[in-house]
């Protein structure tokens, strides 16, 4: 028996750092049509059903746009789908689960849908599912407990594989596992795998870290399936649905598949003179090749380039932000002329006021506040100022 495991859609997550409305609109969409992808997987693969281990909206407030949205994606998966409620959209009271309007929409659009509230196990033709769902956003109870109990698994079916659906960490999110987005420091939702009957259990199908994991034989994260943050490095390995093949008392077979579409890089460039711009753009374009508006960059800049060079360099910069969903940009990079443009700005015998003025500028172009982003560019204004004067 094959079944999708997935987790941390996320839906209707904010993006807050994308300042550009029409971009971030784009960013959002893109999560809507990595649940049509995990559609197709899940056609392609000939999965029984689809199992989200929490986390399918980003808060149990979702707007109505944001429900409609998402459950006219899921009834476009030809095979049920399953939920439990995670962190973000736990069941607490007045939660989208229990609003009518998202109970009317997923009648009309996604009756595929089962959302899970009861930990209680829940049998299918070719499964049986024992769901962990979040009543709060914190629980500090472990929310596996209730299946310490012999008695939850003495009447089911011999032959169906048995499989948990929980949302949580497994460990405190300290150190590599650090989620700079989610918080950190989780000492909630921790669920403790290793006092599970694991003779009694096939498969445990987690959520809440957003990489894909395997935590023990038969354990794993998915990861949510499309990306959404810059790379964390290490073992974080975002973008992922898991076919899982499961049968009763055999271990799971596990296969990653890719299913995030946007890019999320990040680029540390030290710009060391005028020459490096050129190398420079050379990164980019093997980064980020001719496309645009499917990228996200994490820029760093150090280093120094003279005028000119910096002028060029505002205009790759311009640029990127034209064609990218997004660049956060740590721009380091002093502006140190060349002695061809020191020359022209601050041996002005016939002006000493400009070339005092230029030496202030030079000073004061340095680091990454607003006057140092000012500062450089009166200088390369008043460097073009220059250089047009001697021109003419």
């Amino acid at each position: 028996m094959i079944f999708i495991h997935t987790a941390d859609w996320q839906i209707g997550k904010p993006f807050a750092g994308i300042g550009d409305a029409h971009k971030r609109s784009l960013v959002q969409q893109e999560r809507i049509e990595a649940i049509k992808r995990i559609g197709r997987v899940a056609q392609e693969r000939d999965a029984a059903f689809v199992l989200v281990a929490g986390d399918l909206f980003d808060s149990p407030s979702a707007d109505k746009a944001t429900v409609s949205a998402a459950c006219s994606a899921i009834g476009q998966i030809g095979v049920p789908v399953l939920a439990i409620p995670g962190n973000h959209d736990h069941a607490g009271p007045g939660s989208v689960w229990e609003q009518a309007f998202f109970q009317r929409e997923r009648d009309a659009l996604a009756p595929n849908l089962r959302v899970l509230l009861e930990p209680t196990p829940v049998e299918l033709d070719s499964a049986v599912i024992l769901p962990c769902p979040l009543l709060r956003r914190a629980v500090m109870a472990d929310p596996t407990d209730w299946l310490r109990t012999p008695d939850v698994f003495a009447g089911l079916p011999r032959d169906k594989p048995r499989i948990v659906l929980a949302h949580g960490s497994t460990q405190t999110f300290s150190g590599q596992w650090a989620d700079d987005e989610e918080g950190g420091g989780a000492s909630a939702n921790l669920l403790d795998l290793a006092r599970l009957p694991v003779a009694e259990i096939d498969y445990v199908a987690l959520g809440d870290w957003h990489g894909t994991k395997q935590i023990d034989a038969k354990a794993w994260y998915a990861g949510t399936p499309e990306l959404d943050r810059f790379p964390k490095g290490g073992e974080h390995d975002p973008g992922n649905v898991l076919v899982v093949e499961a049968r009763r008392g055999a271990a799971p077979l596990v296969t990653p598949v890719a299913t995030s579409r946007l890019n999320w890089s990040e680029l540390v460039f030290d710009l060391a003179g005028d020459a490096s711009l050129n190398t420079l753009q050379e990164r980019l374009t093997a980064l980020l090749g001719a496309r645009a508006n499917e990228d996200l960059l994490r820029l760093s800049l150090t280093g120094s380039v003279g005028i000119e060079a910096a002028n060029r360099l505002e205009e790759l910069l311009e640029s990127l932000r034209a064609r990218l969903l997004r660049m956060k940009l740590a721009n380091g990079t002093l502006i140190a002329p060349t002695d061809a443009e020191l020359q022209t700005l601050t041996e002005r015998s016939g002006d000493p006021l400009i070339a005092c003025v230029a030496r202030k500028l030079v000073e004061r172009a340095v680091g990454d506040s607003e006057e140092a982003e000012v500062a450089r560019i009166a200088l390369r204004e008043l460097h073009a100022a220059c250089t047009q004067e001697a021109q003419s």
